[in-house]
């Protein structure tokens, strides 16, 4: 177990969602916060909610030089990097045939390469202080979806990343955790939700809990006690555990049954309904988007 008052910890996507939840989790242990979004606005109103342990940085997690540059600052203010946790990411709309490839580079280029430059730029310090890197991916990395091919094999990536990644720091002192989480009440499931009714249908015709969405809260507190243990992998909810051990069975024929019989009528709502929004992405990323043309 590893106190984490006066840890200094990074997070990208720290501005909303899972990743603010945790940084008031771990603020509130003690912790002082490097805080990477790139939006600004919120990012600046939640450093002002921490006050002057938590530096907020604007930073693109596919620019590496700016990623650097976060790390660079955080150090600079509080002495080195502990933890970070690469949680930014993003989703796409629309099958395979039906998603902008625009949208399919940004999101692997998010969701990957920006994993990637973020542990790039903060090992050194990491390494230095024999501290723990989060990954966060999903259970999209144990059992893959319709209409969510993009987002699946970014998550299948990280997970995989993260494998590798524990293999060559663990004689330097280093742990390495990979999170997987089931739908959380998040910015992009709300997005997700509101864009497409098709979507909920999707979420509704889940069996069990696979298709019930948990709070940020609940997930925020799974974080805190997986980073507080450098743990090797956190799931959230505690099911989704059970969900790696099964996914040998759940890609089978009969276990894929009722999914494929769902995405037949499904997934052409799904693709009409991006069709008539004429964007793969939530109207907030587009924004976001639009509003840096070097972007």
């Amino acid at each position: 177990m590893t106190s984490l008052s006066g840890k200094v910890v990074l997070i990208t996507g720290g501005a909303r969602g899972v990743g603010a939840e945790v940084a008031r989790r771990v603020h509130r242990r003690g912790a002082r916060l490097v805080l990477v979004d790139l939006d600004a606005a919120p990012l600046e109103a939640m450093a002002a909610e921490l006050g002057p342990d938590a530096l907020p940085v604007v930073a693109d997690v596919r620019d590496l030089p700016a990623m650097e540059s976060a790390v660079a600052q955080g150090i600079e203010r509080f002495g080195g990097i502990d933890i970070v946790m690469a949680n930014a990411g993003i989703a796409s709309y629309g099958s395979v045939l039906a998603v902008d490839p625009a949208a399919f580079r940004r999101l692997i280029d998010v969701n990957v390469v920006g994993v990637f430059h973020t542990v790039r730029a903060a090992l050194p310090s990491i390494v230095e202080r024999r501290g723990y890197v989060l990954i966060v991916s999903s259970a999209a990395a144990y059992a893959a979806a319709p209409g969510l091919a993009p987002y699946c094999a970014s998550k299948a990536g990280v997970e995989h990343f993260a494998n590798s990644l524990r293999l060559e720091v663990a004689h330097l002192g280093v742990d390495v955790g990979s999170a997987h989480m089931s739908w959380i009440d998040t910015p992009m499931v709300q997005d997700a939700k509101a864009d497409l009714p098709a979507f909920r249908k999707m979420l509704a015709a889940l069996p069990g809990p696979l298709g019930k969405t948990t709070s940020v809260e609940v997930c925020g507190r799974g974080f805190e006690r997986g980073i507080e243990r450098r743990a090797k992998r956190i799931n959230v909810p505690g099911w989704v555990g059970v969900a790696r051990w099964l996914k040998p069975l759940m890609q089978t024929t009969l276990a894929e049954r009722d999914i494929r019989n769902n995405a037949g009528t499904l997934l052409p709502e799904m693709d009409a309904e991006v069709a008539g929004l004429g964007r793969s992405v939530s109207a907030r990323m587009q924004a976001l988007d639009e509003a840096d043309p070097k972007r």
